[in-house]
């Protein structure tokens, strides 16, 4: 989409943060719902491979969360930067605890 501009990304294991700047004339739900389309064809024309596992489903999850930005958008770019780290620590703080199927403890 022309005027489109991505200021920060940052790419984890299972989602994706971008900050972008939108032009008035497009809605969030048209820019997310191109940029959603056309980076599954890409990525499944790049990665053939893919397309036997992603075939007739759907590449990207339904939703996706927004947050405008206002005059914190130092802030939202310093997060996004900085969010694979953050992920890191709190898997890192995060036990989990198993439970026997056979024995229910």
């Amino acid at each position: 989409m022309e005027g489109v501009e991505i200021i920060e990304g940052s790419a984890q294991v299972d989602h994706i943060h971008l900050l972008v700047a939108i032009p008035p004339k497009y809605s969030v739900s048209s820019f997310m719902g191109s940029l959603k389309g056309k980076s599954a064809l890409m990525i499944l024309d790049w990665h053939s491979n893919l397309k036997y596992k992603y075939g007739n489903r759907h590449f990207w999850s339904r939703g996706y969360y927004v947050s405008t930005v206002g005059l914190n958008e130092a802030t939202i770019a310093k997060y996004v930067r900085e969010q694979e780290k953050h992920d890191q620590m709190v898997d890192k703080l995060v036990t989990k605890e198993y439970e026997d199927p056979v024995r229910g403890s």
